[in-house]
């Protein structure tokens, strides 16, 4: 739950932080677009009408260097192809610099000249527009852009030609060919709106209205002018084809519309790359993960290297993946859980079937004591005497009570690995109990050969055990000290303190000890097997019963043992 509320605020961080990042990348590109749409413009609307440029698009295409003006080949070629020309002058009035200007170019301009220039704009056939060069320059530079008004010049022919009376035009020759040259148009209106007489193409119908007349004034593919005989009223209009401005001038858009949009999608498809990447690669491979779980594979992916594929060289987790480490560690403690589980399990079933072996061996050879017995007391063939029959009565009780012995160890050893023994635990002197033990085995005819020695703790030591299981404890490590060691050999016991918190009781005998092998493997169960023909063998679970119950109690055991050397069996309980 706290993984996934972890994952929760981690995607809601980082969604949020992209957001900003997407809506500051939007941002710049918009304003980009913004600049790189407005820049094609000016530069369109330059190249049809240098009159529209600003200062800036002038000033880059202009070095002036001393008294020396160099004009750039494009700037020069858009001025001629609008028969426009330029003059630079200084804040003084003199011309330094000049391009395409009609001759005399005059050296030196006056104030009321320069003032002429400026404030007459349209106001007769050459129109004239100003700019402040590049404030960079040590001095302030005018730079002047004049072009003939080709719809004024050709209007002005026109009046000279017209025959106002008879309603005529009367183009003279050079006058058709310069209407043909410039891709002019003219037109004869009388009073009452009819074209009464017209040269080259127009969209028009034969009669004007005032809303045509209004629109045909408004028109940006023609530039207009006309004149009015207040005679005759009637009037000359005159027009010019601009140059495809406006065509040109959507294509431009459309171009650059479309670059965006290419832009635009190529974005989109990066963006859609590195989030697949970003978001969708990680939950890929955790599918794959949790698909390997699944299929009892208990590792997390791996590469063509064989290395996982969540960690880098240096073993940390890879950037993609931060995003969901708690995801992520949480399935590394399930993968271990279930490789712990799966080991177990395996574990468990090798001793299910070693203990089955065990026993079936241990039952096997008592069973077919019991059965070779039976038969030989069954049989008619013999007549067994009284000693004999009790002799086969006391093998037969023998070979049982091993069978119960064992049934129970088994039992009780099955109890105790499933923590299903219970413990009722009882404060006990330690001295007095271990005392009580020893003595029952020294009272024991059977250990007459074996010599006892107990060293008690000085003081009175109490602890709490449970009585019962853990006399079976001193009990089986007495016997076993008893059963696998020659007469003579003397078994020590003493109870000793560590910081007033341990109790540690202490078995030690001079016996003939064991090999290493035996030594580390003396708490398997079945590990030496039983010769049941030998019922001093006793069940083969002795000791792990005795480790266990030490478990059970909180406590610890440690054997120590040397081949003809001796055992000694060191057990340390809480207090």
């Amino acid at each position: 739950m706290v993984a996934a509320m972890n994952i929760h605020k981690r995607f809601i961080v980082q969604f949020f932080i992209q957001l900003i990042v997407v809506f500051i990348l939007l941002f710049f590109i918009l304003l980009t677009i913004w600049a790189f749409i407005g820049f094609s413009l000016m530069n369109d609307e330059a190249a049809q009408d240098l009159s529209k440029a600003d200062s800036t698009f002038l000033s880059d295409k202009i070095t002036i260097q001393g008294e020396k003006v160099t004009i750039n080949d494009e700037l020069k070629k858009l001025a001629a192809n609008q028969n426009g020309w330029f003059l630079v002058l200084t804040k003084k009035g003199d011309v330094i610099g000049s391009f395409n200007a009609p001759e005399p170019i005059p050296a030196h301009f006056k104030e009321s000249e320069i003032a002429a220039l400026m404030f007459q704009i349209d106001s007769g056939a050459t129109e004239y527009t100003y700019w402040n060069l590049d404030e960079t320059y040590s001095q302030p530079y005018v730079l002047v852009f004049g072009r003939k008004n080709i719809e004024v010049n050709l209007l002005s022919d026109v009046k000279e030609d017209v025959d106002w009376k008879n309603h005529q035009l009367n183009l003279s020759a050079t006058t058709l060919q310069q209407f043909k040259e410039e891709k002019a148009w003219v037109q004869l209106i009388s009073s009452d709106g009819k074209v009464v007489d017209g040269y080259g193409e127009v969209k028009k119908s034969d009669t004007y209205s005032i809303h045509d007349l209004q629109s045909l004034s408004g028109n940006a593919d023609d530039s207009v002018t006309a004149y009015y005989d207040t005679e005759t009223e009637q009037a000359i209009i005159v027009g010019v084809k601009n140059s495809s401005s406006a065509t040109k001038l959507v294509e431009s858009v459309s171009k650059s519309f479309l670059i965006i949009f290419v832009l635009l999608f190529l974005l989109l498809l990066t963006g859609t790359f590195w989030y697949a990447r970003k978001f969708g690669v990680p939950l890929i491979t955790m599918m794959k993960w949790i698909q390997n779980l699944g299929a009892g594979v208990y590792e997390q992916p791996h590469d063509l290297h064989q290395r996982p594929i969540m960690l880098n060289k240096k073993g940390k987790l890879k950037r993609k993946y931060r995003l969901y480490k708690d995801l992520i560690t949480t399935l590394v403690q399930l993968t271990e859980t279930l490789q712990q589980n799966e080991t177990g399990r395996k574990k468990m079933s090798q001793t299910r079937e070693e203990w089955i072996s065990g026993l079936s061996h241990d039952l096997k050879t008592p069973l077919s004591s019991i059965a070779g017995y039976a038969q030989m007391l069954e049989s008619e063939d013999y007549s067994w005497t009284k000693k004999e029959t009790r002799e086969f009565a006391g093998i037969i009780a023998e070979k049982s009570t091993y069978m119960m012995e064992l049934l129970e160890d088994l039992t009780l050893s099955y109890r105790l690995k499933n923590q299903a023994l219970p413990i009722v635990k009882e404060d006990v002197d330690i001295n007095e109990f271990i005392r009580r033990t020893i003595i029952h085995f020294i009272n024991d005819p059977a250990n007459n050969g074996m010599e006892f020695i107990f060293r008690p703790h000085h003081e009175t030591v109490i602890a709490s055990i449970d009585p019962k299981w853990f006399q079976r404890v001193i009990d089986n490590l007495l016997a076993n000290a008893v059963k696998y060691n020659p007469s003579g050999t003397m078994i020590t016991v003493s109870i000793s303190l560590i910081e007033q918190h341990l109790m540690t009781i202490t078995i030690e005998d001079d016996g003939i000890g064991m090999d290493k092998e035996t030594l580390n493997k003396l708490f398997q169960r079945y590990y030496r097997g039983t010769n049941t023909g030998d019922s001093g063998n006793g069940t083969g679970l002795g000791m792990a019963i005795t480790k266990q119950l030490v478990q059970l109690h909180g406590g610890s055991i440690n054997v120590k043992s040397t081949p003809q050397k001796g055992t000694t069996v060191r057990i340390i309980f809480p207090l």
